[in-house]
């Protein structure tokens, strides 16, 4: 018989095995396979973290070095795949775009044995800022990006094909931070997405499709565009404290609060706070950075919810000119680290995920005569 499920969303439920990361249980609240988000950000660069999550140690510095020049030589993007998104109109949702991306890839080259899903992988790691970048700048701008370029980093080719200039040093290392706190988070939504996907004995391509639809939801992936919308319209501290009580009167949803794991602090978000801060000063913000810290302060105080990891991300991206669409979009090159080694996990050691529903529909019953139905 069927154990019963306690709890709404399958919250506090172990559904399965991972040794990819632990969420609210070690060092400062989340570890990388045993490595401590905080240090990791702290002392690494991304390419080190997702070559941590994939493959399982850390590189040395001939192996780093190997590995971002692979990543360098994946960045082109086929034909086809550019020909599909210059046909993707202005007003669609970045997370579409990538999703349309990623599942036209996946035709264009076909993962055919899994001896080859760590290749299958480096290649999104290495082209997904090409495809958000390259739909971006010419449906926005009417320019075909040059997608080839010769960034060291995924962070800085990212920068660099947005704003047509290689990235200042601040901003690189500004997203070698943001891309390492989104890395890894263990079975989250788009996760397990993956993970069920992947039990089916599903391709790579696939897995990530899936996993794109489930973060495009604003309850999992969205929270960062949805705070940035909510502080820019704030036109001081005061001005936000003021509004923020109307709305916790009306009981309105506010988001980039709170976390479905962590009960007193979102450890991601101490840190791209203080980076947050970092790029106040050099821009001159006398209003953003504030008004963020005023959001926090209020709502600690009036509801006891602490930002999550999005809340101070979205004043960090904005520092560096990155349009708001495009926030979730720079989740997703990161969190990819994750969703494959979940999907090289899961096939590992594979059983189909499969679980049971309480049924609460009616009770056995005979089938009426049509001519008896009301």
């Amino acid at each position: 018989m069927a154990k019963q499920l306690s709890g709404a969303g399958l919250r506090g439920q172990v559904a399965g095995k991972t040794a990819l990361s632990t969420v609210g249980k070690s060092g400062s609240g989340l570890t990388y396979r045993g490595y401590d988000v905080k240090d990791l950000a702290q002392t690494c660069q991304f390419e080190e973290v997702a070559y941590l999550i994939l493959k399982g140690k850390l590189p040395n510095q001939s192996e780093l070095d190997a590995y971002k020049t692979k990543l360098r030589g994946m960045r082109g993007l086929p034909t086809a795949l550019k020909e599909v998104l210059e046909r993707i109109p202005k007003n669609a949702h970045p997370m579409d775009v990538l999703r349309t991306g990623c599942s036209m890839l996946g035709n264009l080259e076909m993962e055919t044995s899994f001896e080859q899903q760590q290749d299958v992988t480096d290649r999104m790691l290495a082209c997904f800022p090409s495809i958000i970048c390259y739909w971006y700048r010419f449906s926005h701008d009417g320019v075909r990006v040059d997608v080839e370029t010769d960034d060291d980093s995924i962070g800085g080719h990212f920068l660099h094909m947005l704003h047509g200039e290689k990235p200042r040093e601040l901003h690189e290392q500004v997203m070698h931070v943001s891309l390492i706190l989104y890395a890894e988070h263990e079975f989250n939504a788009s996760t397990f997405t993956a993970r069920v996907c992947a039990s089916t004995l599903s391709d790579m391509h696939s897995c990530v499709t899936g996993a794109i639809g489930s973060l495009r939801g604003p309850l999992h992936g969205g929270a960062n565009e949805a705070a940035m919308e909510m502080i820019e319209g704030f036109t001081s501290a005061d001005d936000a404290e003021e509004k923020m009580m109307g709305m916790l009167e009306r009981k309105e949803k506010i988001m980039g609060f709170g976390h479905a794991i962590y009960s007193d602090s979102d450890p991601r978000n101490e840190i791209i706070k203080q980076w947050s801060e970092k790029l106040a000063a050099d821009v001159g913000d006398d209003v953003l950075y504030p008004v963020s810290v005023r959001c926090e302060e209020v709502m600690w105080r009036e509801k006891k919810l602490f930002c999550n990891a999005d809340f101070f991300h979205a004043s960090a991206y904005n520092f560096m000119g990155i349009p708001t669409p495009l926030f979730t979009p720079i989740f997703v090159m990161s969190r990819l680290t994750g969703w494959a080694a979940h999907v090289m996990e899961q096939r590992a050691d594979n059983r189909i995920i499969r679980p049971s529903a309480e049924y609460t529909g009616e009770e056995l019953r005979p089938v009426p005569a049509i001519s008896e139905r009301a």
